[in-house]
């Protein structure tokens, strides 16, 4: 007691039971949880599971990598950040920028995408615990919105080949582009039996709407069963999947070549380049800007160091059951949100249910023709390509126009040169409006003299603008100055 009486009267003492509620958040909601908060959590657990299966297998396809790795990379998020988030509305998991980013620093190459997993977990648990959340305020708004709508574009131009069953395109967007509908003319008939694939069940989808990933893909796994009974095999298929949870095991931090070369830890960091860099920055921007949108919409508040430190750790764990890098779906968060979630605890349920196909459906996955994950991805993603941006932009701040531009056009050429020039021009536009405000204003009293009074006003001096503001009031109401 008289320790805390000599204490200064701004400090507080933070007992080690509010310490730890506040890195294990799961203690504060769980001991008042109600059983009608069960069921909703169930139905929004189910609900988010039917969704995330197909996702998780198309995305898997964005990154180059087998389809049971969008699997494995769907379930840790659930547990994880039941115990450790503060959003009962984000769901984790893979995602479609997510997916796009790894791309080009895996290579097709399984173990380089959970190199970079727990690589990026570890930058993430950093962070969280030196606080640096702050530093994500910095990356504006027209940046993302830019990264956003060229993420959009790419994927879908991207899916193209799986829909017309064109095979032997770039990677590279321009080059994808061009490729794509040069060979459109050669793949004409393919293209009409893919579609037949696609659109059989939209008649269900529309009664399903919160389901309809999972109904076009049964719908279409069906169709092509049935016709590969029937000795019909005009589709392209997901191909062979590994059945079975995946092995629990450390991440690869060496590589060993074909030709018997064992490459180490650091010469395979090395090529992953800047992904260690954009990965870990925009997956939590991602997330948080989820997490940060549903709280205020439903009046509740997060920790953003303790969303960082979430992420991180279901990004180190889940490199140990080889998953790629995670963060908060916008799509599935909405599902979640839409169906009444009412703890993190939904999240336990869509985990359960990907662990549930990996053990039991893995076989079935084979039918999957490839065109309906495709149109998975793209109804997934085409919403945010709006161009109401561009509109928003110029009638709110033109000059937010310009960083959205160059983010945008970049990115079709190297995803993290856009991001990095949009950073750099929104930079210097910020260091124009900060000279531009701190710079001496002129204040013209036309009214009752004909003077110029020219104040040294800068930013954030409250002290300066208050006198001015006193002596125009002295001067008008016939005051003395």
């Amino acid at each position: 007691r008289e320790a805390r009486r000599k204490k200064p009267p701004g400090s507080r003492v933070c007992s080690p039971q509010a310490s730890l509620k506040t890195w294990l958040p799961i203690l504060v909601w769980l001991p008042r949880y109600r059983l009608s908060w069960l069921q909703m959590d169930l139905i929004a657990g189910i609900t988010v599971g039917l969704t995330t299966v197909p996702q998780s297998l198309a995305y898997a396809e964005v990154v180059g990598l087998p389809p049971q790795y969008g699997l494995y990379s769907a379930f840790m998020g659930g547990f994880i950040y039941c115990m450790f988030g503060t959003s009962k509305d984000v769901v984790l998991g893979p995602t479609a920028i997510m997916s796009l980013l790894c791309a080009p620093h895996v290579g097709h190459h399984p173990g380089h995408a959970v190199l970079l997993t727990f690589l990026c977990g570890v930058i993430q648990v950093i962070m969280s615990v030196l606080r640096l959340g702050f530093l994500l305020d910095h990356i504006s708004d027209s940046v993302i919105k830019g990264f956003t709508c060229a993420a959009a574009v790419t994927i879908v131009f991207g899916q193209l080949k799986n829909i017309l069953g064109i095979g032997e395109v770039p990677q590279q967007f321009l080059l994808q582009l061009y490729y794509t509908f040069l060979k459109i003319p050669e793949n004409f008939f393919s293209l009409k039996e893919q579609c037949q694939v696609v659109y059989p069940t939209s008649d269900c989808v529309s009664m399903f709407p919160l389901a309809r990933s999972a109904l076009v893909v049964v719908g279409a796994t069906f169709l092509v069963y049935f016709a590969e009974v029937w000795g019909y095999k005009p589709f392209t298929m997901t191909g062979e999947t590994s059945q079975g949870l995946p092995p629990v095991k450390p991440p690869p931090f060496s590589e060993k070549t074909p030709n018997g070369t064992v490459l180490s830890f650091s010469q395979t960091a090395q090529s992953l380049q800047g992904g260690l860099v954009i990965v870990p920055l925009m997956g939590l921007l991602e997330s948080i800007a989820i997490a940060k949108a549903y709280a205020s919409q439903n009046d509740y508040r997060i920790d953003t160091n303790q969303e960082i430190f979430a992420i991180g750790l279901t990004n180190i764990l889940g490199s140990f059951v080889s998953s790629y890098p995670v963060t908060g779906s916008f799509g599935r968060s909405a599902v979640n949100s839409q169906t009444g979630v009412c703890t993190p605890a939904g999240g336990v349920v869509t985990g359960t249910i990907v662990l549930l196909s990996l053990a039991f459906f893995m076989p079935l996955f084979h039918y999957i023709p490839k065109a309906s994950l495709a149109a998975v991805i793209i109804c997934s993603v085409a919403p945010m390509a709006d161009y109401r941006v561009f509109q928003d932009l110029w009638q709110n701040c033109s000059l937010d126009l310009l960083p959205f531009l160059v983010t945008f056009l970049i990115s079709f050429w190297e995803v993290p040169y856009g991001i990095v020039g949009g950073v750099m021009v929104s930079g210097v536009i910020n260091i124009y409006k900060y000279k531009k405000f701190s710079h001496r204003q002129v204040v013209t009293c036309s009214s009752l003299c004909n003077y110029t009074i020219y104040p040294f006003i800068h930013l954030g001096n409250l002290m300066e603008q208050f006198k001015v503001s006193a002596l125009l009031k002295g001067t008008t109401t016939g005051g003395g100055i």
